[in-house]
């Protein structure tokens, strides 16, 4: 996987048009004047946490004593999961939450911006190849500044595309995502058989 095809990924799971909705909604309890304020300082916000995953996460794994063939599996499967969601969505699983005041990386920058399958895939990314972590990050910086921009400008997008725009692309997102978690499927399963191959032999 390289750079861009990374950043893809990312960019597919943290969904940035599918909370559009949840963010404009959020966002009608704070005072006009300090909407951009809050949302720059969320994006800011979860950006650090991802980043911070990014390199935390590798070493959470290792501790855990998990291989590469399992982490990969886990990987086709929680990707799987985010995708029929996107594709199949349902009203009563929605991630939106009631919140008094102006909210404070709950739930904008956690877990709309960055929730637990962002966290998931740049994890699975850093502890395959742990080498190649400027890469990475260069991946994670690319999938949230698009997805910053398509939220900090969210009402035009909103306005442009309508409801029915948003739910479309974001199902055809979906639809790519689940090629990518059959493909990671695969190729753990594919690990799992060679590795059992060499341990018979």
């Amino acid at each position: 996987m390289n750079t861009l095809s990374a950043a893809l990924l990312l960019f597919l799971v943290m969904d940035p048009l599918g909370n559009i909705p949840l963010f404009m909604t959020t966002l009608k309890k704070v005072d006009e004047k300090r909407q951009k304020f809050v949302v720059v300082r969320e994006l800011l916000i979860a950006f650090a946490v991802l980043v911070i995953f990014l390199f935390a996460g590798q070493y959470l794994l290792k501790l855990l004593h998990l291989s590469e063939t399992a982490l990969t599996t886990a990987g086709g499967i929680i990707l799987m999961i985010i995708a029929l969601k996107m594709i199949f969505p349902r009203r009563d699983n929605s991630l939106q939450e009631d919140v008094e005041g102006e909210p404070f990386i709950v739930p904008l920058a956690i877990p709309y911006v960055v929730g637990p399958s962002a966290m998931s895939t740049a994890l699975l990314l850093m502890s395959r190849e742990p080498g190649r972590w400027p890469e990475w990050l260069l991946a994670v910086f690319l999938a949230w500044f698009v997805s910053a921009v398509i939220i900090y400008f969210s009402g035009y997008f909103s306005r442009f595309l309508g409801e029915k725009g948003l739910v479309a692309i974001e199902r055809l997102m979906g639809m790519i995502l689940i090629t990518v978690a059959v493909q990671m499927l695969l190729n753990g399963i594919a690990e799992f058989i060679n590795n059992t191959g060499k341990v018979v032999q």
